[in-house]
C-alpha cells in the first residue's frame, strides 16, 4: 500500500520555450508530483487518461514502482495542455487546454486505495478534492492540496470548503494574492491561513519559496541553474519532492518540513533542466547528493558579529 497517494491529472503538453518545442510530451500534476515523488517514498496515482495516451507513460511510471491502479482508462482523448513561455520563464502562457477526458473524470478512491497515509490532492477541480476527501472512510494523516488562478476564479466558494479541511496548501504567488486580497505576500499567508491550512508553502519561481507554519516562516532559494529549459512542471515536482520526502518520516517538526522544502526545490531545479519529465526520469542517488550539498553550500555562512561602530553613530 502506497504511503503517499497523489490526485491530479496525467496529460498531454505540447510545450514552446525560447530554448525548444515539444509535442504530446508526457505530464500532468500527479504525474509529475507522481515521479519526483517516488525517489523518496511508495506512491499510488489516481487520475484519468484517454485512449491516445502513449504506453511510454505508463512505463515510466512503472520504472518508478509508482503504483497506477487508480489512473482509470477513458475512451475519450486524454487531457492535453498547449503553452508557450517566452524569455520571462517564470509566467507560462497558456496557447489551448482541451479537458476531454477529465470533464468526466469522477474517481472513486475506495476503488484503489483505504488507508491512505498522505494525500496530496494535485492541482485540479476543487469539487473533485472535495468528494475525494468526502469519501474517505479514515482521514489520512496530512493532506495537501494544491490549486491554481482558474479554480480560484470560478470555482471559489468550492475551494474554501476544502481549504478547511487540509493541513497544507501549496500555491504560487501571483495565486497567493488573488486568493487572500492581499499585496504582501506575508499578509496573504496570513489570510490564508485563517482560511484552515496550517502551513502555506508559496511557490516564487526563479526565486524559491516562502513557508509560513503557524508564527514560523523559512525561505528557501531556487536553485541558480546555468541553463533552463522547460519550466513546465517545476510547480508540480517540487511538491512531489517536498511531500515525499515528509511523508518518508515519521517526524514531521518544523525542522523537517524546512528539509523538505529543500528537497522540493532541488527535485524543480532538476525538472526545469530538460523538457517534459525528462529532467526527473533517470536521477542517480549521486546527482541528488550533489544537488543538495550546493543548496546547503548556497545558504549557508558563519554567524554574523555586530557591525555597527561601538558609538552606534552611521
Amino acid at each position: 500500500m502506497p504511503k503517499l497517494v497523489i490526485v491530479g491529472t496525467v496529460a498531454l503538453d505540447n510545450i514552446r520555450t525560447p530554448f525548444g518545442e515539444v509535442k504530446n510530451a508526457l505530464g500532468g500534476s500527479a504525474f509529475y508530483a507522481g515521479l519526483s515523488a517516488s525517489y523518496w517514498t511508495e506512491v499510488g496515482l489516481v487520475a484519468v487518461v484517454g485512449r491516445d495516451y502513449p504506453p511510454d507513460g505508463f512505463s515510466v511510471l512503472n520504472r518508478h514502482g509508482v503504483d497506477v491502479r487508480g489512473i482509470e482508462k477513458s475512451a475519450e482523448l486524454t487531457f492535453s495542455w498547449s503553452g508557450e513561455y517566452t524569455y520571462d520563464l517564470n509566467t507560462a502562457h497558456t496557447l489551448k487546454t482541451d479537458l476531454n477526458c477529465l470533464l468526466s473524470f469522477n474517481p472513486d478512491i475506495r476503488k484503489s486505495y483505504q488507508d491512505i497515509d498522505t494525500l496530496f490532492l494535485a492541482n485540479i477541480d476543487p469539487d473533485i478534492q472535495g468528494r475525494i476527501l468526502d469519501d474517505l472512510e479514515k482521514a489520512p494523516s496530512l493532506v495537501v492540496l494544491d490549486t491554481m488562478n482558474y479554480w480560484i476564479e470560478t470555482k471559489k466558494n468550492s475551494l474554501l470548503k476544502v481549504l478547511k479541511r487540509i493541513g497544507i496548501l501549496t500555491i504560487n504567488e501571483g495565486e497567493a494574492r488573488m486568493l487572500s486580497g492581499q499585496f504582501s505576500l506575508v499578509q496573504s499567508a496570513r489570510v490564508i491561513q485563517d482560511m484552515g491550512p496550517e502551513t502555506v508553502i508559496i511557490k516564487r519561481g526563479e526565486y524559491g519559496s516562502l513557508v509560513f507554519e503557524g508564527k514560523s516562516i523559512f525561505a528557501s532559494p531556487a536553485y541558480p541553474l546555468e541553463d533552463v529549459r522547460d519550466p513546465t512542471g517545476a510547480g508540480d515536482s517540487f511538491a512531489g519532492g517536498f511531500i515525499g520526502y515528509l511523508t518518508r518520516h515519521e517526524d514531521r517538526s518544523n525542522d523537517r518540513l524546512r528539509q523538505s522544502i529543500v528537497i522540493g526545490s532541488a527535485m524543480a531545479s532538476f525538472c526545469v533542466s530538460d523538457f517534459s519529465s525528462r529532467g526527473i526520469e533517470n536521477l542517480k542517488p549521486p546527482d541528488v547528493s550533489r544537488r543538495l550539498q550546493e543548496f546547503s553550500d548556497l545558504t549557508s555562512y558563519r554567524s554574523l558579529a555586530p557591525i555597527l561602530r561601538s558609538d552606534g553613530s552611521q
